[in-house]
């Protein structure tokens, strides 16, 4: 674990990994497609669409299919109705996962900057935060559309990293997907996998490409890594 004694910073992903979102996700998209005069779908078909940001979850949504692409016309109207029912309703079910404030707590408690790192729309994701009062333990949110690329590229981390103040191996990036794993991988940043989220951390961690330096079952178990080996100042 020589990694996780260099850290000096950590990042986020929100979605499976702070908040258990996909009870709205999946409220809002059905809205969409009953809108456009189509059935509901199943909350587990939404949940495995989720990850790469709205626009590509109202693509799968609409066509049912994950690598499905919607024609433009109808696309523009679905991510329309899907963001105006998701922004009025974007925490109605969601919540943080059990333990989540206690870990960002103790981790507070370091000294340490905190950073969310999603795909989700930087608007929504400062929006579902502030709903549910987490946005008090970050210093910066990247979204999916805060740079011109987004998770599984290695982009935003090394933002994230520069406006935290520290190098890309000095900031830790948990998450539960695929994507995260893989942009920490690219950007040189440590990670940790959490077992409860939306990915099979289980499977990640059996491929070399996929797996984290550390896998844990609740955000506090990262303030316990990280607590023997920072300064006694800190």
């Amino acid at each position: 674990m020589s990694a996780i004694a260099e850290i000096r910073a950590a990042a986020f992903d929100l979605d499976g990994t702070l908040v258990d979102s996909i009870p709205d996700l999946a409220s809002s998209a059905n809205a969409m497609r009953v809108s456009l005069g189509m059935g509901e779908l199943p909350r587990d078909t939404v949940q495995s669409y989720v990850g790469d940001g709205i626009g590509v979850l109202v693509h799968r949504a609409l066509t049912d299919d994950y690598h499905g692409q919607a024609d433009e016309t109808l696309w523009q109207q679905g991510f329309t109705a899907f963001v105006k029912h998701y922004g009025a309703n974007i925490a109605n079910a969601t919540r943080p996962y059990p333990h989540t404030e206690t870990g960002l707590e103790l981790l507070k408690t370091l000294g340490i900057p905190l950073a969310v790192v999603t795909n989700k729309s930087e608007v929504l994701a400062v929006k579902l935060l502030k709903e549910l009062n987490l946005d008090r333990y970050f210093s910066l949110v990247v979204g999916g559309d805060t740079l011109p690329e987004k998770k599984p590229a290695p982009e935003p981390l090394r933002h994230a990293a520069e406006v935290l103040g520290v190098s890309c191996g000095q900031m830790l990036m948990v998450g539960d997907s695929r994507n995260d794993i893989l942009a920490a991988k690219a950007a040189g940043c440590p990670s940790a996998g959490v077992t409860f989220g939306y990915g099979d951390m289980a499977e990640l961690s059996r491929d070399d490409a996929t797996r984290p330096n550390l896998v844990i079952r609740s955000l506090p178990e990262i303030y316990e890594h990280l607590r023997p080996h920072l300064p006694a100042n800190a």
